[in-house]
């Protein structure tokens, strides 16, 4: 699954600027993660049509990119995040970050990883975790 990755400066409008972009060009933010790194901001964002995000926020003057994500179903269970964190810490993968996703009843986070095919494989392999397609998170 793509991650768009937009990197705005730390004033007044500049993510209202990113979201008219998205709206107007009828792009959807699934979900998304916005920190401050000081002067910028980074916002990473999971949305519809991902490739077009890019252009058209490109276009506009923002400097945009596509990162490669995973997006993990957890049953709603106390102890899921700590058995997804310790069967990729126990098979040597480090947890570059992770945010929230909403997916209904069940928990769900996005994360990227030190070798996200690795991990998918792992996760696929427990038995306990559903690793969903872009299009099911696309469509959310």
């Amino acid at each position: 699954m793509k991650q768009l990755t937009v990197f705005i400066e730390n004033r007044i409008g500049r993510l209202e600027q990113v979201t008219e972009i998205l709206s107007q060009n009828g792009i959807n933010i699934v979900c998304l993660s916005l920190s401050d790194t000081g002067e910028y901001g980074m916002l990473r964002m999971i949305v519809s049509q991902p490739a077009q995000a890019v252009e058209v926020l490109g276009d506009a003057g923002f400097s945009a990119m596509l990162t490669d994500v995973t997006a993990i179903k957890l049953v709603h269970h106390f102890g899921m995040l700590n058995k997804l964190s310790k069967l990729l810490s126990d098979n040597g993968i480090d947890i570059k970050y992770m945010y929230a996703l909403n997916s209904g009843a069940d928990a769900a986070v996005v994360i990227k990883t030190s070798d996200d095919a690795k991990s998918e494989q792992l996760l696929l392999e427990a038995g306990q975790f559903s690793v969903l397609s872009a299009s099911e998170v696309y469509n959310m």
